[in-house]
């Protein structure tokens, strides 16, 4: 009878929605999208072995090494490598001092720049832990820079303050952290706010060091089109868009992560250069067009050099102390 009844009840229901179709476009969009992070894992995963083959070998020959010596010579060795790694440790912590007073340093003297973390409630918990992933990008390299930016984070709170939480040593960051909005936080700055959208109609020339410029957190900006635009007129706060299209075409839209138009911004800082500052930073798949083609193969090493830098930075980030900063 129980069975009769629950039959009836699954015939009464209402029938699943039928799964979402996508336009080919889409399709081709999703499929190389697909094929460019299983790339990226195997590649990952390649490096990863290859590391390990190469430990392996090192400490098979300093074994050999050991064995083949008497023992007086023996210690001779060992208490030189001993000497050698504590000599590295001590570069690490001088680098690492060096870093911390760049950054501290930065904090009065160096370029104001604003995350706006304020879209939290328009993303899913796949896109906040990706802008969290940028951000701590972010820190990385601008704590790499010979000359940083002072970074500040506004609206750490709900979803997104509790994933930055969870990252090591994010407490000890040497940056500004708010949980209110930029324009509450900076009031008594509201003059020199910039923030920098791609709807915007003034074109940025340069950086003025008493302008406070504002990138908007939010990962998936097409589903959001014109809404930090909206946002900064509603503010009555000025707007800004990077030069891009004085220098290069785009293969796809003029929208950026945020980690990578920080790092623009803080090439420029350092070169002074727009058109040095895009093709460092700008993937070559988000460049078309003929403008790329003189930069092209030197590019595309420098961006694997520079990616390989940035991912050692967050590692040394996660195994560092965190009062380090």
């Amino acid at each position: 009878m129980e069975a009769m009844e629950a039959e009836r009840n699954d015939q009464n229901a209402p029938a699943p929605p039928p799964p979402l179709t996508l336009s080919k476009n889409a399709q081709k969009k999703l499929l190389k999208q697909q094929r460019m992070e299983a790339k990226k894992a195997e590649k990952k995963a390649a490096m990863k072995e290859q590391k390990k083959k190469e430990a392996e070998r090192k400490r098979k020959e300093w074994e050999e090494m050991l064995a083949s010596v008497d023992e007086e010579e023996r210690s001779k060795l060992i208490e030189s490598r001993k000497g050698l790694r504590k000599e590295r440790m001590e570069k690490r912590s001088e680098e690492r001092e060096k870093k911390v007073q760049r950054l501290t340093n930065a904090k009065e003297h160096g370029q104001n720049i604003v995350v706006d973390l304020d879209f939290s409630d328009l993303m899913t918990p796949n896109e906040i832990n990706s802008l969290v992933q940028q951000i701590m990008y972010c820190y990385a390299v601008n704590r790499r820079c010979a000359s940083p930016c002072h970074l500040w984070l506004t609206g750490c709170n709900g979803k997104m303050g509790s994933q930055l939480q969870r990252l090591p040593g994010f407490d000890k960051w040497i940056i500004e952290k708010e949980n209110q909005s930029y324009i509450e936080a900076l009031q008594d700055e509201k003059h020199n706010l910039v923030y920098l959208t791609a709807d915007s109609e003034t074109i940025l020339d340069e950086l003025d060091p008493k302008k406070i410029y504002i990138v908007g957190g939010l990962v998936d900006r097409n589903r959001w089109k014109g809404i930090t635009m909206k946002k900064a007129q509603e503010q009555g706060i000025q707007t800004a868009k990077l030069p891009i299209g004085n220098y290069l075409k785009m293969s796809s839209s003029q929208v950026l992560t945020v980690n990578q138009v920080i790092e623009i911004l803080l090439k420029f800082l350092e070169t002074k250069d727009w058109k040095d500052s895009f093709f460092q930073v700008i993937p070559q798949r988000k460049r078309g067009g003929a403008d790329s083609e003189d930069c092209q193969g030197e590019v595309e090493e420098g961006e694997e050099n520079e990616e390989g830098e940035d991912q050692l930075e967050m590692k040394k980030m996660r195994t560092e102390s965190p009062s380090n900063g």
